[in-house]
C-alpha cells in the first residue's frame, strides 16, 4: 500500500484544506498513537511560529491524550531541536507542526521516532491504514496528561553549543543571523551570543504571519545587504523550521549548501574524522564534485530529498551529506539536518583558521547551472524517449567532459525539470533551452 498523505517530509498542505484541518489532525494523532505508542507512552510536540500552529497543537494534544498518550508541549523550537529533545526526554516519538520554508498559510505535521529519526515508509503506511478507524477515546483512568516543557529549550541550546570543538568560541566574530521569523527566533541568537559572538538579529520578530516572508534562507536579500552594511564577518539564514542554512560572506555573497558541505568536508578531512563519501543529490553543483575530487574526497549522489541523502549515508557509513538548499546532515553531531549545528561547524572553522568564509570557499568554483521547468500534458520518464536521449548525447558531446545533464519528472505536478551544468554559462543556457524544446516536443 502506498502513502496517500505522507510526502517526503510528513503531511503538508494549505491550512483549512484537507488534510490540513483540525478534524484530520485529531484523527492523525489518534492513528499515530495506535502505531507508535499502542500501550500508552509519551510524545513531545513542537512547532514553528505560524498562527495555525496553535489550533493544530490543540488538536494533536486532544487526539494523543484521548488515546492514552502523555503530551509534552515545548512551543516554538527548530525541527532538529524536537528530534534532539525527543531523545533527551526518552519520549516514544516526537511531532513537529511546521511547513518548513513555505509561507504561513501552509502548515504541516511530521514525526520523529524515539531515536530522533524520521519515520520509515512502513510506519507511515501503518499510520495511514489506522486513519480508516475512528478516533480513539480511552476510559478516564487511561487518558494521557498534557504538560508544558517550554523552559527545557535551554537543553537544546546547550547541545548545539556542545558541537563546537573543545576550547573554541565565537568571540571576535560579528554575525548577522536571520531566523526567517520562524522556530529559531529565540534559540538561534542566544546560542551565538552565549558563545561570545556579537550578533545582529534580523527576521527574529514573528507575528504568526511573516514566517519566511522576504527573509530566511529562501529570501536572503536583506541578509546580503546587512552583512557588509554593518561590517559583519558573516551572516547566516535559517528557514522557518530551522533545518536549512545558507550563509553570506563578508562581501554579501551567498554561500549555499554545496559550498558549506565543501568547507565542512575539508575540515573533517584535516582532523581525520571524515567517514565514507560526502553525499549530495543529483542536483548538487558539479563544482562540488570537482573540488572534492581535487581534495581526494569521495562523493556520491542520492535522489533529491534529505531522507534519500540520509539513506545513502547510512549505506556507505558516511557522516556528512546534504542538499544545495542548505539541508546539511552532520551525522557525527546529530541525527537530522540542523541549520544551527551546521552553522556552528562552519563558524568554528573560521575561528580556528582565522580565514574568512570567502577564503574557505574560494577553492570550490561553482559551475553555471541552468534549471528549466517544462510543462507537459502528462508526466512521463524522459529516459525512455529515444529523441530526448539523442539530444542529451549531443549536448554532452558539445559541452565536453565536464558537464552534467539531469532530466527529472516532478513528483507532484506535470513538469519535467531540465538541468544542465557546464563551464561556460552561455553554452550551458543554450543547451538547457535546446533540451527543454526536445522534451516539450516529446510530450505532444
Amino acid at each position: 500500500m502506498g502513502r496517500r498523505y505522507f510526502g517526503t517530509d510528513g503531511v503538508r498542505g494549505q491550512v483549512g484544506e484537507h488534510p490540513m484541518t483540525v478534524d484530520f489532525a485529531l484523527q492523525l494523532a489518534s492513528a499515530a498513537a495506535r502505531v507508535l505508542a499502542p500501550e500508552g507512552g509519551s510524545v513531545l510536540i513542537g512547532k514553528d511560529t505560524r498562527l495555525s500552529g496553535y489550533m493544530f497543537e490543540s488538536a494533536l494534544e486532544a487526539g494523543f491524550v484521548a488515546a492514552g498518550v502523555n503530551v509534552m508541549l515545548i512551543g516554538p523550537l527548530p525541527t532538529p531541536g524536537i528530534a534532539y529533545m525527543t531523545r533527551r526526554f526518552s519520549c516514544d516519538f516526537g511531532v513537529v507542526i511546521s511547513a518548513s520554508h513555505n509561507l504561513y498559510d501552509d502548515n504541516g505535521i511530521k514525526f520523529f521516532d524515539a531515536s530522533g529519526a524520521k519515520l520509515s515508509d512502513e510506519l507511515e503506511e501503518r499510520i495511514e491504514t489506522e486513519l480508516q478507524q475512528p478516533a480513539l477515546t480511552r476510559a478516564s483512568r487511561n487518558l494521557g496528561r498534557a504538560t508544558r516543557a517550554d523552559r527545557s529549550r535551554t537543553h537544546y541550546q546547550e547541545f548545539c553549543a556542545s558541537t563546537m570543538p573543545a576550547g573554541v568560541d565565537l568571540s571576535g566574530l560579528k554575525i548577522v543571523i536571520d531566523c526567517a521569523n520562524g522556530a529559531a527566533y529565540k534559540v538561534g541568537p542566544r546560542i551565538l551570543a552565549d558563545l561570545g559572538a556579537e550578533i545582529v538579529p534580523i527576521g527574529c520578530s514573528p507575528n504568526g504571519r511573516n514566517i519566511n516572508d522576504g527573509c530566511g534562507s529562501t529570501a536572503p536579500d536583506l541578509l546580503q545587504l546587512t552583512v557588509p552594511g554593518v561590517r559583519a564577518n558573516v551572516g547566516l539564514a535559517l528557514d522557518g523550521d530551522g533545518d536549512r542554512l545558507v550563509m553570506v560572506d563578508h562581501l554579501g555573497r551567498i554561500v549555499d549548501g554545496d559550498q558549506l558541505l565543501y568547507v565542512i568536508a575539508r575540515a573533517l578531512q584535516q582532523t581525520g574524522t571524515l567517514r565514507g563519501p560526502v553525499v549530495g543529490t543529483v542536483m548538487s553543483n558539479l563544482g562540488l564534485e570537482v573540488a572534492l575530487r581535487a581534495a581526494d574526497i569521495a562523493f556520491r549522489r542520492a535522489p533529491v530529498g534529505d531522507r534519500y541523502v540520509l539513506s545513502l549515508l547510512r549505506e556507505t557509513h558516511g557522516n556528512l551529506g546534504g542538499e544545495t538548499s542548505g539541508h546539511i546532515l552532520c551525522l557525527d553531531k546529530t541525527t537530522t539536518g540542523d541549520g544551527l549545528v551546521s552553522a556552528l561547524q562552519v563558524l568554528a572553522v573560521m575561528k580556528q583558521t582565522g580565514r574568512s568564509l570567502a577564503e574557505l570557499t574560494s577553492a570550490m568554483r561553482k559551475f553555471p547551472q541552468v534549471l528549466l521547468n517544462v510543462q507537459v500534458p502528462r508526466r512521463f520518464d524522459p529516459a525512455g524517449v529515444p529523441a530526448v536521449q539523442d539530444a542529451v548525447q549531443r549536448v554532452q558531446q558539445r559541452l565536453g567532459g565536464e558537464c552534467r545533464v539531469v532530466l527529472r519528472p516532478s513528483g507532484t505536478e506535470p513538469v519535467i525539470r531540465v538541468m544542465v551544468e557546464g563551464r561556460d554559462e552561455a553554452e550551458t543556457r543554450a543547451a538547457a533551452t535546446e533540451l527543454a524544446g526536445v522534451v516539450e516536443g516529446a510530450a505532444v
